[in-house]
Order: C-alpha cells, then sequence, then structure tokens
C-alpha cells in the first residue's frame, strides 16, 4: 500500500494508521456523527484496521478522517469522512477528497460508492452522482445496531 504524508501550512494528511488518535476518532462518530452515533470504539478500531484511512491534522492534532474499503483493483466505499466542525470553511474537506480520489492505490476502479446525508454538493464537485438505478441496489441495513 502506498502512504501518503502531505503538508500544507500547519495541516497535514496522512494515511500513516500510527498517527491516527483512535480517541479522537471515535469521539466525533460516536457523538457527532449522525451515521454512527453511539459505535463503540472496539469497532471504530476494527474498521480502522481494515481500511485505508486518512487522517487530517493541524500540527498533530486529529481534526478530521476519512476511511476507504476496497479490493483496490475494481471497488471501493468511500465512509467515516468528517473534518471538525472549527475547521470547515478552509478548504480542508476539499484538500481530503482531492488526497483520497488521487491515491494511487485507488485509481481505475470501476466503481466508488458512499452514503450522505448532507455533502453532496461536496462528492459532486468530484464527478460523484445519484445512483442512476436505485432499483438495481439491496442493503441489509441495521439502523440500531449500536444502540444503548
Amino acid at each position: 500500500m502506498t502512504q501518503i504524508n502531505i503538508t500544507k501550512e500547519e495541516f497535514s494528511i496522512s494515511t500513516d494508521k500510527a498517527k491516527l488518535d483512535v480517541n479522537a476518532i471515535h469521539d466525533f462518530l460516536s457523538v457527532k456523527a449522525y451515521w454512527s452515533l453511539n459505535i463503540p470504539k472496539e469497532t471504530v478500531q476494527t474498521a480502522i484496521d481494515n481500511s485505508l484511512c486518512f487522517g487530517v491534522y493541524e500540527n498533530n492534532k486529529q481534526i478530521g478522517f476519512a476511511r476507504v474499503i476496497s479490493d483496490r483493483a475494481t471497488i471501493a466505499y468511500l465512509g467515516d469522512v468528517y473534518v471538525l466542525e472549527e475547521y470547515r470553511g478552509k478548504g480542508l474537506s476539499k484538500w481530503l477528497m482531492d488526497t483520497i480520489m488521487n491515491h494511487p492505490d485507488l485509481q481505475g476502479l470501476r466503481r466508488w460508492i458512499l452514503l450522505t446525508g448532507d455533502a453532496h454538493g461536496l462528492y459532486r464537485q468530484y464527478g460523484w452522482t445519484d445512483i442512476a438505478d436505485a432499483s438495481k441496489w439491496m442493503e441489509l441495513h441495521n439502523k440500531n445496531v449500536y444502540s444503548v
């Protein structure tokens, strides 16, 4: 796997899992992310272990995150994308998406997929569209899996 470490002023993006602040990621995903409220820390760790992860940092402080699940040949799922609210509006989400979409191990894929409730505008800038024929898609979704 190709590791990325890039810097822009006081900010950086890295795919080095050793740099990830799992506590900060878990805090955001379990408390602030509508898609994963109450997610157990062990589940977050397992997801990180099995994904290509992109950490966004101000100096060494974790301020954003995204992960990609992929066979690196045909398909990729983009998930858990966030930048902390106080850092939004600085172009970090776009920089993160540029970095993900240009990662050398994620080129030439037949399909990318994601689920989003509020960031359609960001993803459309990178060529993402609504599913052309939703009747072909199926899911098994347990929306209460993390309920307490």
